[in-house]
């Protein structure tokens, strides 16, 4: 028999094994394989992989006596029931499929072998269990692993069930001779899947919703590394390697338990369930452990195949992967020096052969900004005789082990690996006790890429690129680093993280004043972005309270740097050419204030352009709203299908300018109408003009994002504007259809609840009302509508929105043209929280 006998899928199935009784034909009772498998699924005693193996030894009891009832009725002699895959290891996570393999000598036709196999694969079926099958000769199996990766490295896991045993020994010991004969052929296969399908499902340990299976990091690249030691040309590092493998497969049993479904994506929705079912104390645990693991497997990745490089090159075997081998590769045996104690060794750093890092605390540092400066990964053998060797620096440091520490961190992406080399071995926290309590600590927030740590090192990077700016680029370099230190710790991370940057740096060695400084930048490294997006920067108290947390304009110049490092490293939408000129325009009015001189003349920004002026001629001239909508031109554009700007851009690529004389309802009316015509306002500015003496003009400018098609036509957008504000247009009513229809169509977001707040002395002329909420469908008319019902004027307005957090300031006044009483100012603000909530 040459054909082998195959299917891809099965027929259509009913009963769930995990909840379908099974009754026995000879007692009438429930029974069988679905029942145990049930009361062990049910059984909370058994976790782990006790359970795992548990039910991989009861399937295979099943499946044994269901072969050898087949064997006998189909008359097929010399065949054998193979596991592979996971189930070939034997772990069987409650809703694994089975990947089984019908192996057969070739001597019965394939009338009888199709029919064994129908024996076998369709009370799988009856059962609801997936299954993913072949048969095959050992022949056609070794020629469907030489053309199928996957298929070869199932075959390295397989396992004898049923049947003829030399079947499955034989198939088992050609497999391996196969793999270790065609490895230096395979492997680079490997890793570019590997590295494909990292670039499809992005880093495990950075991932709020993670694929612990698919994601790099996850159960997938542990398969990969117990294929690279089967080969025999490399090994994977084993410390911690099994304890993360197995973390992971009880987070996914847990998971399958959880959500009743063969899933390996660990939702937001579900992590609290599966945190309970593991006994962790939270989410937010479940999630640290999980990127714990995802480092360890990783980290031992990446030093595993760059052993694979160096093998294949030393066998002169070109290896034509990405990512293995450095750019760096000197000849067979070079060492060249890098920094004392330390040497270039076949494209790594390493330590001399002269070097005693007992005797030497700064090597540790040394070494990592030796590599990271020469742009090479610190070996895995180095970092673990520093880890194991070196003595404690004293307190505080040595100006050189300071020195070494800004050389590392100055190095710019190239710290990245050799930071997570140290991390892997203990050393950061060995360094830098505080780093233990952001290490692997999730961000819930949909702006933020990166973990707390690894947001803190990708600051330092992007610092790096900014050192020519400033004029101390070490004070800069640390205070990146430490500027979400206190995220590790209740209440507001950035006083929590004044007092432990002031004690870290202390510890560092810098002196008091330096110590001050760093301090300073921790505890404010957010006042220049939050100032400058949500307040009015023509108010004088504005100016005069950056000023005076600052004190000086050296700190001011430090902290310009730092906050734009700190949004490049959050993600996309955090920082913009927007941003950054009103954070640029916000710096050199409180440089001016700090240097005794009048505030630059800003008019040139702050008066109403040409265009704008035009508008609010037109609009107090006709007594109507006049719209100009923008697309990525100064041009207006009046017609259907303009170019929208490319997800990730600054939201300035689309503007929709909007006149309006001064009535009740405009902003309540405008933000609806643009809800309803299903744009997202990713900022807005309103401002009050009185261009020809006549009366009071409101000019609203929108930065805003179509969800999906094409932008609206203004003409549409003004008609409707008219309609919203005669009171012909219900928009309450039409954006609560809105939200209905879109509740069916998606999952429920699991998110904080709105907060309105009055911050203290924020303007000497108006009263801001704050709002921090979910970016939401009319979210920003629900806050017009319920300002207009509190009685308020909205003087201006300052709209934000940050990946799915809105955050928006609004000035107001009472109608006199005052700042609200505080009584009332929080009465306001109450107001408004409860028609968000």
């Amino acid at each position: 028999m040459t054909d082998s006998v195959e299917d891809t899928a099965g027929p259509a199935r009913t009963p769930d094994p995990h909840t379908a009784p099974e009754t026995d034909p000879a007692t009438g009772t429930e029974g069988g394989y679905p029942a145990a498998r049930r009361r062990l699924l049910q059984d909370d005693a058994a976790t782990g992989p006790d359970r795992r193996a548990a039910l991989a030894r009861l399937t295979d009891d099943w499946l044994t006596e269901l072969f050898d009832g087949a064997v006998h009725t189909s008359g097929v002699q010399g065949a054998a029931l193979v596991a592979v895959g996971g189930y070939g290891r034997g772990e069987l996570s409650p809703r694994s499929d089975l990947d089984l393999l019908l192996l057969h000598d070739g001597r019965a036709g394939t009338p009888a072998v199709a029919a064994l196999a129908d024996l076998l694969w369709y009370p799988v079926w009856d059962l609801g269990l997936d299954l993913d099958h072949s048969v095959r000769t050992p022949a056609e199996a070794r020629k469907a692993a030489r053309d199928d990766l996957k298929v070869q490295l199932g075959l390295l896991d397989a396992r004898h069930l049923a049947g003829d045993p030399d079947l499955t020994s034989g198939l088992r010991t050609a497999a391996y001779a196969d793999w270790r004969a065609s490895a230096p052929k395979r492997l680079p296969e490997l890793h570019e899947l590997c590295q494909e399908r990292a670039d499809r499902q992005g880093e495990l340990q950075y991932l709020l919703e993670p694929d612990i299976k698919e994601a790099r990091g996850g159960l997938r690249d542990a398969t990969a590394l117990r294929a690279v030691a089967a080969s025999w040309l490399a090994d994977a590092p084993r410390g911690g390697l099994e304890a993360a493998r197995t973390r992971l497969l009880d987070t996914r049993d847990a998971l399958h338990l959880v959500t009743g479904r063969a899933t390996d994506r660990l939702s937001l929705q579900e992590q609290d369930q599966v945190a309970a079912s593991l006994g962790l104390l939270d989410a937010d645990t479940l999630l640290r452990e999980v990127y714990e693991s995802a480092r360890t497997l990783s980290y031992a990745g990446d030093v595993t195949w760059r052993e694979v490089g160096r093998v294949l090159r030393a066998r002169s075997v070109k290896p034509l992967f990405r990512g293995l081998l450095s750019s760096r590769t000197p000849g067979k045996g070079e060492r060249s020096p890098l920094a004392e104690g330390v040497v270039e060794h076949e494209g790594e750093a390493v330590l001399a052969r002269t070097a005693r890092p007992e005797r030497d605390p700064a090597l540790a540092l040394r070494a990592a900004a030796a590599a990271a400066q020469a742009g090479l990964p610190l070996s895995m053998h180095a970092v673990r005789r520093l880890a194991s060797a070196a003595r404690p620096l004293p307190v505080p440091w040595p100006a050189e082990a300071r020195e070494q520490l800004v050389t590392l961190l100055g190095a710019g992406a190239h710290t990245v690996p050799v930071w997570e080399s140290l991390e892997a071995e203990g050393l950061i926290t060995r360094l830098l006790p505080d780093w233990e309590r952001v290490r692997c600590r999730p961000q819930r927030n949909a702006v933020h890429t990166w973990t707390v740590d690894r947001h803190l090192v990708e600051t330092a990077v992007r610092a790096a690129a900014l050192t020519r700016r400033v004029h101390r680029p070490d004070l800069l370099l640390v205070a990146a680093l430490l500027h979400d230190i206190g995220k590790g710790w209740p209440g507001d991370h950035s006083v929590a993280g004044e007092t432990i940057a002031r004690d870290v740096a202390t510890r560092l060695g810098f002196d008091t004043r330096d110590v001050t400084v760093i301090a300073t930048l921790v505890r404010h490294h957010l006042l220049l972005i939050e100032t400058a997006t949500r307040r009015d920067l023509d108010d004088p108290a504005t100016v005069a309270a950056v000023a005076d947390a600052v004190g000086n304009a050296g700190t001011l110049e430090l902290l310009h740097a730092l906050t734009e490092a700190d949004a490049l490293a959050t993600g996309p939408a955090a920082w913009s050419t927007w941003r950054d000129g009103l954070v640029t325009d916000l710096v050199k009015r409180v440089a001016a204030q700090l240097a005794g001189e009048e505030a630059p003349d800003n008019r040139g920004a702050d008066e109403p352009t040409a265009e704008e002026e035009r508008l609010a001629i037109e609009a107090g001239r006709t007594g109507g709203p006049v719209l100009a909508l923008h697309a990525r031109s100064e041009a207006p554009a009046d017609t259907e299908g303009a170019e929208l700007p490319e997800d990730g851009q600054e939201p300035v690529g689309v503007e929709l300018l909007i006149a309006v004389p001064d009535q009740p309802g405009v902003l309540p009316a405008a933000a609806g109408v643009l809800a309803l015509h299903r744009l997202t306002v990713r900022a807005a500015d309103l401002r009050v003009l009185d261009p020809i003496g006549q009366g009071p003009v409101l000019l609203l400018s929108w930065r805003v994002a179509a969800e999906y098609g094409s932008l609206p036509q203004a003409v549409l957008l003004r008609a409707d504007l008219i309609r919203a504000l005669d009171g012909s247009l219900d928009i309450p009513a039409r954006l609560a259809e809105r939200e209905r229809a879109y509740a069916r169509r998606s999952r429920a977001v699991l998110a904080p609840p709105p907060r309105v707040t009055v911050p203290a002395g924020s303007s000497r002329t108006a009263t801001v009302i704050e709002v921090r909420a979910q970016d939401a469908h009319g979210l920003l008319h629900r806050i017009g509508r319920a300002l207009e019902d509190a009685g308020v004027t909205v003087r201006s307005a300052h709209v934000s929105t940050l990946g799915a957090n809105a955050v928006d300031a609004f000035y107001v006044t009472d109608t006199k043209g005052d700042p609200l009483p505080p009584d009332r100012a929080t009465a306001v603000a109450r107001a408004v929280q409860t028609a968000l909530e």
